[in-house]
């Protein structure tokens, strides 16, 4: 399970972006790091938040947690941070961009379809005899 976890150096790049809780009341904060290490073995995984692994906590906890922080925008500035030190390092490419767009579902208007969606769902395919009989064709069947 370790390789799911941040190392120390990488832990002290992004922590200083994570917000330190300043509540008085109710339970104690879990620890950020053990969160943020839990909510990575996620996005890496791509598993569902329920099957998160209890060394992590419990999954609503981390996902709380997940929510809140892509809501303040934390992941946001730890990514630029990351970006800024790269860049230090002349590890970026910045001429090297490109978005992949196979995972990228286009609707069907996109393709030239109509984009208004038929009411009429399933097909009739009951033949009658008097249907084979405009068609030119004999009745194929016996009773």
């Amino acid at each position: 399970m370790i390789r799911h976890r941040l190392t120390d150096e990488q832990w002290f790049v992004v922590s200083p972006f994570i917000p330190v809780s300043t509540a008085r009341t109710g339970r104690p904060s879990r620890d950020p790091r053990e969160m943020l290490d839990g909510i990575l073995w996620i996005l890496n995984s791509g598993a569902a938040w329920r099957d998160l692994p209890d060394a992590f906590g419990p999954w609503e906890t981390v996902y709380y947690y997940f929510a809140s922080w892509q809501r303040t925008g934390v992941f946001e500035h730890i990514l630029q941070a990351l970006q800024v030190k790269l860049d230090e390092n002349g590890k970026i490419d910045w001429s090297a961009w490109c978005v992949d767009g196979t995972s990228i579902r286009a609707s069907r208007a996109a393709g030239g379809a109509s984009k208004k969606v038929s009411i009429r769902t399933s097909w009739n395919l009951t033949i009658t005899p008097w249907d084979t009989a405009a068609a030119g064709s004999a009745a194929r069947f016996t009773s």
